[in-house]
């Protein structure tokens, strides 16, 4: 049964209620189902013109263009049980009524996890189609788009309750699947999460337009002088001569740029490989791992430089303004769950921005007094393995707060790292980081392996990374693992777990699933079977990691709004969460930001291994 609260006038596919009737109704039940319908996507410069919420039995749709929610607030806040697709989403708009949703079901969420791993959409329409062979017509969601007074037509109506009289029977269903995969911690976590997350939509980062501007035209004039730098190699070289036009004198009123001899644009790839390939480099592309291992050549080092400045000139010029909306906030789009768990987001990607923090220092609070109170976890994916393969040497290192990479180079190397030591050597003295040139060298070579243990890393990749031959980089890890053998059977354990079983799971308690699936239990498929392995190594690592950060959020979220803290939830990145707060509570914020993000990782790492550092500041940092 449809009824509708707005428009007093009878309609044929409805009956009419108020608020107060709303109010009755939910309160009696322990499950509900939440929708909107809005002029567009945005928050900030859109409007919820609809609402709508009930059951199997009974909807309510609400025009929010004459009516109130906010007699709903206690429930939508409180322990009934709400049913959403997508609530991020509609929790943006509902939170300008001043609701802080709590206690939510997101049935698109829950289809993620279900079925991580899978290609497939995770619409409303298509989860319905797949989850409980209904066809939902969405040809009527256009009509709401920049709606005005009008009033709602019967088809509307119908449309908008349809979206929760199907809500309820999916949350059913998918509940079956949830408890038969034993799934339900991962999607608890990722219900909790989404609120956490749009909190962080919500609330916008503020930025620097100035400062930015000033880098905008740092990277474009750079890449204006590193192409004229590449143009001076070309008109030096004979072996080049192909790329150099006949000059043509001009005058005073003759552009630098139409004065150039040189007929290469830098920008085009496919330019570009002509001319490295004439110039006598055995190349495929100009890709990053390709040019690299040419990196010394003084002329492929300038390319490699041009680069650099044009993609910063490109992604973090002028254009960038485009993504700040009308309030003068920047607001990223967070997509949460990834194949390993792990979160992406976009529009503006904010796990993108240069980690030098000439860019991030032009990101600021936006609000007077406020200032960044930031934590992130120290060697997060390195104790995640420590812990997963019980190696005694990284769980003391850790524990003692050595160097890591230094301790694992001085086992990989023996005696050459220790014939390397210079005088007052710290790693010598106290199993500190040291400064010794050798032993930087050195190190930099393990790390990069231990920190490749995280992504699947292989001789190839490791050989691209540091520059050597697949060769050297194939007796490198074969020392590596010789002094590691726990480490090598963790790893192990896990590529022939996922090869066997088609899947993958994070640590305990979320037990997370990534599906292959291109697994058909055919190992005969080399390629495949090697894709899979990577994947089997790398998932529990970066997915353990993504739980205890979304676990972190949650538990951060709750603790702002119980204690109504002067906190706003801004940005995270990886493994770093970063609020902002009023300066006169900063410090208090600072202790219990740290507690509450080592609190997070004890589910997974229960011996506490794993720190936080937390850090106040003006401007947003690395």
């Amino acid at each position: 049964m449809i009824k509708f609260v707005g428009n007093p006038k009878l309609l044929d596919c409805c009956e009419t209620a108020t608020m107060q009737d709303v109010v009755d109704y939910c309160n009696d039940k322990t499950v509900l189902a939440v929708d909107t319908e809005t002029t567009g996507l945005n928050h900030i410069d859109d409007t919820m013109i609809m609402f709508q919420i009930g059951d199997k039995d009974v909807q309510f749709v609400i025009d929010t263009r004459y009516i109130d929610i906010s007699p709903l607030k206690n429930i939508l806040e409180g322990e009934h049980l709400k049913i959403l697709h997508n609530v991020k989403f509609d929790y943006k708009f509902i939170m300008e009524y001043n609701i802080r949703l709590n206690n939510v079901w997101d049935t698109m969420l829950t289809s993620q996890v279900i079925h991580c791993g899978k290609q497939m959409s995770h619409s409303l329409l298509n989860v319905l189609e797949r989850e409980l062979d209904i066809i939902m017509d969405k040809s009527v969601r256009s009509n709401f788009i920049n709606k005005g007074s009008d009033e709602f037509t019967e088809s509307e109506i119908i449309y908008g309750a349809k979206d929760v009289e199907y809500l309820i029977e999916l949350y059913h269903n998918q509940t079956v699947t949830v408890i038969q995969h034993n799934l339900i911690h991962t999607v608890d976590l990722e219900n909790s999460a989404a609120l956490a997350y749009a909190d962080i939509e919500y609330n916008g980062i503020g930025l620097d337009k100035d400062n930015w501007s000033k880098l905008a035209k740092h990277a474009a004039n750079e890449v204006r002088l590193m192409s004229f730098a590449l143009d001076a190699y070309i008109e030096s070289n004979p072996k080049l001569n192909k790329f150099v036009d006949s000059y043509v004198q001009g005058d005073l009123f003759v552009s630098i740029e139409e004065l150039r001899k040189v007929n290469v644009k830098w920008s085009s790839p496919k330019q570009v490989l002509d001319v490295f390939r004439t110039y006598g480099l055995d190349v495929e592309d100009v890709n990053g791992k390709n040019l690299y291992v040419h990196s010394k050549d003084p002329f492929v080092k300038t390319y490699i430089k041009y680069k650099e400045q044009a993609k910063l000139a490109t992604s973090y010029g002028d254009k960038f303004f485009e993504n700040v909306d009308s309030d003068g906030r920047i607001r990223t789009s967070f997509k949460q769950i990834l194949n390993t768990g792990r979160v992406a987001s976009g529009k503006p990607n904010m796990q993108q921005i240069p980690a030098h923090n000439d860019y991030r220092n032009c990101f600021i609070s936006g609000y007077d007094d406020y200032v960044f109170v930031s934590g992130d976890y120290s060697s997060q994916e390195l104790c995640i393995i420590a812990t997963g393969s019980s190696d005694p040497v990284w769980i003391k290192a850790l524990e003692d707060g050595e160097d890591l990479h230094s301790v694992c180079a001085d086992l990989v190397y023996g005696k050459e790292w220790q014939n390397a030591a210079e005088p007052d050597c710290a790693y010598m003295q106290s199993k500190a980081k040291c400064n010794c040139s050798k032993h930087k060298k050195l190190r930099t070579n393990v790390k990069s392996i231990n920190f490749g243990l995280a992504y699947g890393m292989g001789p190839h990749k490791l050989a691209d990374t540091l520059l050597i031959t697949i060769k050297e980089a194939e007796r490198l890890i074969q020392k590596y693992f010789t002094a590691f053998p726990a480490i090598k059977n963790f790893l192990e354990a896990l590529g022939n777990y996922g090869k066997q079983n088609g899947h993958i799971k994070t640590y305990a308690p979320y037990r997370r699933i990534r599906w292959f699936d291109e697994w058909q239990g055919d190992k005969t498929d080399k390629a495949m079977m090697g894709k899979i392995e990577r994947a089997s190594k790398n998932t529990p690592i970066q997915g353990s990691g993504a739980d205890m950060c979304k676990s972190a959020l949650v538990i951060v979220r709750e603790h702002i709004y119980i204690h109504d803290l002067p906190v706003k939830l801004v940005m995270t990145v990886h493994d770093q969460i970063d609020t902002i707060v009023h300066k006169d509570y900063a410090d208090t914020w600072k202790d219990e930001l740290q507690r509450i993000m080592e609190l997070s990782t004890l589910d997974i790492i229960p011996s506490g291994l794993l720190k936080a550092e937390t850090e106040i500041s003006t401007v947003w940092k690395k």
